[in-house]
């Protein structure tokens, strides 16, 4: 588990354990659709994740079996990651959250940041 909880009291309650924190639905976000990207590619996709907590929450996603990480033999060595087919399905889940994020997100602005849009 991603946070090494005790016993779920219910559904949500596993899936915030999994999904939680700021980064962790963006890096599932940038591997939707049978995605396979490299770190930095991934660090790229994810603007703002510091190398530390990328690297932290891709371990946590991994222990999930959210996140596959793959690593090539090669030198320098590389290192690929993916979405399980838990992660896909978590990923399809996630799907209306975001659209829901779309729809009402200029309502979220204002109401958090509402001297953002006068310019003030």
């Amino acid at each position: 588990m991603s946070k090494g909880k005790g016993p779920y009291t219910c559904g949500l309650d596993a899936a915030v354990d999994v999904v939680g924190g700021k980064w962790k639905p963006m890096i599932l976000w940038a591997l939707h659709g049978g995605g396979i990207l490299r770190f930095g590619e991934l660090r790229r996709h994810v603007q703002g994740v510091s190398e530390k907590v990328l690297s932290r929450q891709l371990r946590e996603l991994e222990a999930d079996g959210i996140v596959h990480r793959e690593v090539y033999g090669e030198v320098p060595p590389r290192v690929e990651y993916s979405l399980t087919e838990l992660g896909e399905t978590l990923n399809t889940a996630l799907l209306p959250l975001g659209e829901w994020g779309d729809r009402h997100m200029g309502e979220l602005i204002d109401r958090k940041h509402p001297h953002a849009a006068s310019g003030a």
